[in-house]
C-alpha cells in the first residue's frame, strides 16, 4: 500500500498535545532535526531567504520555494510541510494551484497567510476567506490527504486585535481549512481563546516571547502544533554573530572549541532516513 504522508501528517494534530514542526532551512538542517526526534519538518520562507543572502517576506518565489521543498522531502522519510508566505498570488485561484503544485512535489501540507507581501497589508477579510476557499478545495481534489493551514497574520503585523483575527480564523474553518494559525497573538491568553474558538487543530508559534512558553503550557491552552519559524536558523545566526565578534573584534576564538563533532553531525543525519 501506498503511504498518504498527508494522512500521516494529520494525525499528528491533537488538540492539546501538541508535536512540534521542526523548521528547516537546508538539506543538512532537515536531516539533523530528524536525526534528534522531529516527528513532521516544515519549510520556513524567513530561514530559506537568508540562506540566499535575501530578507524575509516575499522575497522567494514559488518556483524556488517549491524546488526547496522537494528537497527537504527527499532528505527526510517525514511529513514536510511548507511555508507559502501568502500562497505566491493574491487571487483565489493562485492559491489554489500553489496547492495542486506543493502536492506534486511531495508535500504534506502548506500554510497560506492573509498578507499582501511584500508588504504587511492584510487582505479584506472576504477575499482572505475566498483565498482559503479555493485552496482547500484543491487540496479536497487530490487523490491523497493534503493538511492545509489558513494563517491570519495580522495582530503580529499590527493591522488588527484578537477580535478581527477571531473572526478570520472562524471563516477560514468554514471555507474548508484543516488547521488555523495566528502567530504572535499576544499572549497565552489570547493562544487559548484562539484555540477554543475552533473546533480544528491549532498551530502556535514559539518565538520572539513564546518561546518562553513550555510545550506543556501550550498543551494546557489546547495548541495542536507548535512550530519555530525562522527562530532556529536565527538563533544559528545569532551564534554566527556572536563568534565573529569574538573573532573579527577580539581575535578570539576559544568558542569553537565547545561544537559538535563531524562524526556526531554524520550519525545523526544518518537517522534521518
Amino acid at each position: 500500500m501506498t503511504r498518504d504522508i498527508g494522512a500521516d501528517f494529520r494525525a499528528l494534530h491533537v488538540k492539546g498535545d501538541p508535536f512540534i514542526l521542526a523548521n528547516a532551512w537546508d538539506i543538512g538542517s532537515a536531516k539533523l532535526l530528524a536525526g534528534l526526534g522531529a516527528q513532521a519538518i516544515a519549510t520556513s520562507s524567513g530561514a530559506h531567504a537568508f540562506t540566499l543572502g535575501r530578507p524575509d517576506m516575499g522575497t522567494i518565489s514559488r518556483d524556488e520555494a517549491l524546488s526547496h521543498a522537494q528537497d527537504l522531502v527527499a532528505a527526510v522519510n517525514l511529513p514536510v510541510s511548507g511555508d507559502f508566505e501568502n500562497g505566491f498570488g493574491d487571487s483565489p485561484e493562485a492559491c489554489a494551484e500553489t496547492v495542486r503544485l506543493a502536492a506534486e512535489v511531495g508535500l504534506a501540507g502548506i500554510s497560506i497567510e492573509d498578507t499582501a507581501l511584500p508588504g504587511t497589508t492584510v487582505y479584506p477579510r472576504d477575499l482572505a476567506i475566498e483565498r482559503i476557499r479555493a485552496a482547500a478545495a484543491a487540496a479536497r481534489a487530490l487523490p491523497r490527504d493534503f493538511v492545509l493551514v489558513a494563517r491570519a497574520d495580522g495582530i503580529m503585523n499590527g493591522q488588527h486585535g484578537l477580535d478581527e483575527a477571531l473572526a478570520r480564523v472562524q471563516g477560514f474553518e468554514g471555507a474548508g481549512a484543516d488547521c488555523l494559525y495566528v502567530p504572535m497573538p499576544g499572549g497565552m491568553g489570547a493562544q487559548a481563546q484562539i484555540c477554543a474558538a475552533t473546533t480544528l487543530p491549532v498551530n502556535a508559534l514559539a518565538a520572539g516571547p513564546f518561546a518562553e512558553v513550555s510545550r506543556s503550557a501550550f498543551a494546557t491552552a489546547g495548541v495542536a502544533r507548535i512550530s519555530l519559524g525562522s527562530a532556529l536558523a536565527r538563533a544559528t545566526h545569532r551564534l554566527i554573530q556572536d563568534l565573529g565578534h569574538a573573532m573579527f573584534d577580539r581575535g578570539d576564538f576559544s568558542a569553537l572549541s565547545h561544537t559538535i563533532s563531524g562524526g556526531e553531525v554524520a550519525d545523526l543525519m544518518a537517522k534521518a532516513r
